[in-house]
């Protein structure tokens, strides 16, 4: 008997910009197939209760999380079912570690998968505001002056150990005095005093005599 081929199966796909995107509030995708997939996925995740009324609590809170966190496309319904998923599971492992009458064993491992649950649930969040822009920050300079021989720097410069850092000997000043160039004086009787030669100079005596003595000597 001649076995039958198999032939792939042909998937039809709808244009884009046709897809209603009804439940786009809770996948982000304008397909709501993908969007009800997803709303699926997060549900199943839960630890639901026994009870069908506060099951079908539990079902709305979820639908109401994801469009809370308003995700915008795919990439952010998937980040969005996978940070309710990770937050109902470290709170169930929290929960089970405050249970009595267990081993000390017990406890550790359910706050130690808490533990592991709540730090993935940080690393969810933190890809969730990198991939919105939240994580950057913007500098806008409009007018920068620099005279001659200066260097501007844009942005934070930090050193090594932290604080400001340390100012290089070769690095350019932007306000300098010209080599040879005399500074006046403030009191315009005297004479200019000139700061760039290294020619030694006669210090004036700043001796005087006293007229008069001192008491007691």
């Amino acid at each position: 008997m001649a076995k039958k081929s198999r032939e792939p199966r042909k998937v039809e796909i709808d244009n884009p910009a046709n897809l209603p995107g009804k439940l786009k509030c809770m996948g982000g995708s304008n397909s709501d197939d993908w969007n009800n997939i997803l709303a699926n996925q997060a549900l199943k995740a839960l630890w639901l209760s026994s009870d069908p009324k506060q099951a079908d609590v539990q079902h709305h809170a979820m639908v109401h999380a994801l469009i809370g966190i308003a995700p915008k496309d795919e990439i952010e319904g998937m980040i969005a079912a996978q940070l309710i998923a990770a937050h109902h599971a470290s709170m169930e492992c929290y929960r089970r570690a405050m249970l009595r009458e267990q081993p000390f064993e017990g406890r550790r491992e359910a706050l130690s998968q808490a533990n592991k649950l709540s730090r993935t649930y940080a690393t969810l969040l933190e890809a969730l505001n990198r991939h919105r822009g939240k994580g950057q920050q913007k500098v806008t300079v409009e007018h920068v002056h620099v005279h001659q021989g200066g260097q501007a720097i844009v942005g934070n410069v930090e050193s090594p150990g932290g604080g400001l850092a340390p100012k290089s000997k070769d690095q350019p000043h932007a306000l300098a005095h010209a080599p040879g160039a005399p500074l006046p004086c403030p009191d315009t009787a005297r004479e200019i005093v000139s700061v760039s030669s290294d020619a030694e100079r006669p210090v004036p005596d700043a001796r005087r005599t006293i007229t008069g003595g001192t008491e007691g000597q």
